[in-house]
């Protein structure tokens, strides 16, 4: 299929599900989703977005500004990633841990956001959406994975398949490539915006995630934003002794040079900021780096 037979499959795809609730988070994958689900469905089209402290407040601003903008039918809810048993250990099946819980409360916002009706003694009882279509609830929810995220180690896609969300930007084949394209057609803010993943990626898998290191990265990766980096990655590793934090920072190579004349200036920031140590990545921006340790090694999209 050529781009636009792929645009074309993708709003077939969402006249499919009648409703449709995408989980919004103001990156560029998720943003396109939801333009063309409004534009195919208008009202029948809602976004939810999931504040936590895994995403900076900036992507929460973006969203707001986006729906409102766009009359998107929207809202936040607030999700506490430190309460989930099992979250802050920071296994290898983290992602899977976290987006369970998120996407639980994704679905119970949209049956009440689409009114979809469960008797009071069952409010709390659904725990996937596959139970609520056995409630007779008329809304599918999606997210914004494309077709690269096919090729990564991406232990929360077993959350969305059990729970029965659906992802129809890697049904219609879309690539990252071809939705930036789409969304320059569309006049998109986000046709080029930088990849974003949620912060707690940023932590090698095993070292305990608390909100201070969240903090630290969400501070240090604005810092290198505001000095004209375009896509970086500031990874928080525990050093010796394990109070003591380093900061690796990736960035694109094409890049490094404008690391080299800030040099001085980003490692006494970083400092500042709390990091006891601060060292340029030489490999540069990869997504997915700490999955290196666990052996798995994918190309960036």
């Amino acid at each position: 299929m050529n781009l636009q037979e792929k645009k074309e499959r993708l709003q077939e795809i969402l006249r499919s599900y009648g409703k449709v609730a995408i989980a919004y988070s103001s990156g560029v994958d998720s943003t396109f989703l939801l333009k063309v689900a409004h534009n195919t469905l208008g009202d029948n089209a809602i976004a939810i977005t999931v504040k936590s402290h895994l995403v900076p407040a900036a992507e929460m601003d973006e969203a707001e500004a986006f729906c409102k903008r766009e009359n998107i039918r929207h809202q936040f809810i607030i999700h506490d990633e430190m309460s989930v048993p099992g979250f802050a250990e920071n296994p290898p099946n983290r992602c899977y841990i976290c987006k369970r819980q998120i996407f639980s409360a994704v679905i119970e916002t949209a049956r009440k956001m689409f009114g979809a009706g469960l008797s009071s003694e069952n409010e709390n009882s659904a725990k996937s959406y596959a139970e609520l279509k056995n409630q007779s609830v008329n809304f599918v929810v999606c997210e914004g994975s494309n077709k690269d995220d096919e090729g990564d180690y991406r232990p929360g896609m077993k959350a969305i398949a059990e729970l029965s969300v659906k992802s129809p930007l890697r049904e219609a084949c879309l690539t990252k490539a071809e939705i930036r394209e789409l969304s320059r057609e569309l006049n998109l803010p986000t046709a080029s915006k930088p990849s974003f993943a949620c912060l707690a990626s940023r932590i090698p898998y095993g070292q305990i995630i608390t909100r201070l290191k969240l903090q630290l990265v969400e501070t240090a990766e604005k810092f290198l934003q505001d000095l004209g980096f375009v896509q970086y990655r500031v990874r928080c590793r525990e050093a010796s002794p394990a109070t003591s934090l380093t900061a690796s920072i990736e960035l694109l190579p094409e890049q490094f040079n404008l690391f080299k004349t800030n040099q001085e200036l980003i490692i006494q920031t970083l400092k500042n900021l709390g990091f006891a140590e601060v060292r340029l990545d030489e490999k540069g921006y990869r997504t997915g780096s700490l999955n290196e340790a666990l052996g798995i090694k994918h190309p960036v999209p």
